[in-house]
């Protein structure tokens, strides 16, 4: 499995990479939930553990973004908040388990594993569709009417952000921030990159898929809503 931890006690987080990737597991970790919400978005992960009590972003709100951009990843909230209330508020938040602190590795990594079996069996799909166009999440192979698209690095996270929230609109500064988190460049670079995407995945082709909305962000649908 490919693993997010996302947990600001270093003592915890060196732990949980030891036994995980003993286990023979992929982790990445963020100290705080922006860098966490960023990673999640910009990167494929077969579950993530997410603590309630972390800076710049709890993980309740981490959750509730990641949930209404259609984000399905199977989310365990390891918090020391024990009490009902609390177990209830998290799981209404979209989490899909809930452990409290102190917790053994093994169980985690068994709530892991079953929380990813789950997903996998009720056909949490690898794949991202719009259209004629496919994004594999995996391998992150675009394909357009059975054609191989070659993108660079920011076109794939561009093109995964968009195609997760299709056919709603991204906001630019949401764009910007899966590309560069807090600390965007200069300039409007953005706009360098939609235009190489565009290039790939719209000229060689019909139909055009990305849509701007004027002075707001970008869409991608089949549906030109003559923007």
């Amino acid at each position: 499995m490919r693993l997010l931890i996302v947990e600001d006690n270093r003592n915890l987080i060196a732990n949980l990479f030891d036994y995980f990737e003993q286990e023979g597991h992929i982790v990445d970790a963020a100290p705080d939930g922006i860098t966490g919400l960023h990673l999640a978005r910009t990167n494929h992960y077969d579950a993530i553990v997410l603590d309630w009590g972390i800076p710049r972003m709890d993980g309740r709100e981490v959750l509730q973004q990641l949930r209404s951009d259609g984000n399905d990843v199977p989310i365990i909230m390891l918090t020391a908040r024990d009490q009902q209330p609390d177990k209830i508020t998290g799981f209404r938040s979209g989490a899909d388990d809930y452990l409290t602190k102190p917790c053994d590795m093994e169980e985690l990594l068994l709530r892991l594993q079953a929380m990813v079996s789950r997903a996998t069996g009720r056909g949490r799909s690898k794949q991202l569709h719009v259209a004629d166009l496919s994004l594999d999440l995996r391998t992150l192979e675009a394909i357009r009417s059975g054609q191989a698209l070659h993108l660079y690095p920011a076109g794939r996270t561009l093109l995964e952000v968009l195609m997760r929230a299709s056919p709603n609109m991204v906001s630019r500064e949401r764009l910007e921030q899966a590309l560069w988190g807090d600390d965007p460049p200069e300039g409007n670079p953005l706009r360098s990159h939609i235009y190489d995407l565009r290039r790939a995945i719209d000229v060689p082709f019909a139909t055009k898929l990305i849509h701007t909305v004027s002075r707001s962000g970008y869409r991608i649908s089949a549906i030109d809503d003559h923007d």
